[in-house]
């Protein structure tokens, strides 16, 4: 759980570091695209990002519900859900099996902002129910749903990445990542920065005529002139307000 937490608290990190002037997460990070990327509800993606805990929810629950989420959001090319039929037999199992899996789980609400009883009521989130005894143990990469979830993973990612399982902190960790990789390209590209400069659009619209190595010298010398215009706007403001004090 540390790990993840700080894997997340990491990316995000740097995400900030890489935003632009005058923009804020809100203006870049997609609260419905990285729900339906990672499989964690929105109100829990908001809570991730405010740096805050998820609540607790059961392994099953939670491959059960994203199992749910495949087939609403990675639907076939006709816009239709893929049905239970094509994605058991994809992995030697019964439609039987699979739909009485999601059917005997689906009525557990999707995890939302629990109060402080709830949560110190709650149990970890890495238990799954005993069939015996009720009590909950943690679950086993090797118990009863671990060759299901290769299967159905094998079949919407192309082979088995943990995907229905993994903790919500990873999850949307792994659905920031291309966030970071843009912001990150952005920030290495001499044009890009040009675009996103005040007043220089039309000097970014001709710079696909440069060389790389003459747009780097263009986008140097803009921020030189940047720079020293900053400079020159802080003494002049020094030296307004000396001249209106000895008045």
């Amino acid at each position: 759980m540390r790990e993840t937490r700080r894997a997340l608290a990491e990316t995000l990190s740097r995400i900030d570091s890489l935003i632009g002037d005058g923009q804020s997460r809100d203006d870049v990070l997609d609260v419905e695209h990285l729900s339906n990327e990672s499989g964690v509800p929105r109100d829990v993606v908001r809570m991730l990002l405010d740096g805050e805990e998820p609540p607790a929810e059961d392994i099953t629950d939670r491959i059960v519900r994203r199992i749910v989420h495949l087939r609403e959001t990675r639907l076939r090319p006709d816009g239709t859900r893929h049905s239970y039929d094509e994605i058991a037999a994809s992995y030697g199992a019964s439609r039987a099996s699979l739909s009485n899996l999601v059917n005997s789980r689906r009525k557990t609400p999707s995890p939302q902002t629990p109060s402080r009883q709830a949560l110190s009521q709650q149990v970890p989130s890495e238990q799954v129910p005993s069939q015996q005894t009720g009590e909950r143990r943690p679950a086993r990469s090797g118990g009863p749903l671990a060759s299901t979830q290769a299967g159905i993973e094998t079949f919407f990612f192309g082979q088995p990445n943990g995907w229905l399982s993994a903790e919500p902190q990873a999850s949307l960790d792994n659905a920031l990542q291309s966030v970071l990789h843009g912001l990150e390209g952005e920030a290495a590209d001499p044009m890009a920065r040009l675009r996103s400069t005040h007043g220089l659009r039309q000097l970014a619209a001709r710079a696909p005529q440069l060389a790389e190595e003459e747009l780097q010298l263009v986008t140097d010398w803009i921020d030189t002139i940047l720079q020293r215009r900053n400079a020159q706007r802080v003494r002049g403001s020094g030296s307004d307000s000396t001249h209106t004090e000895g008045h």
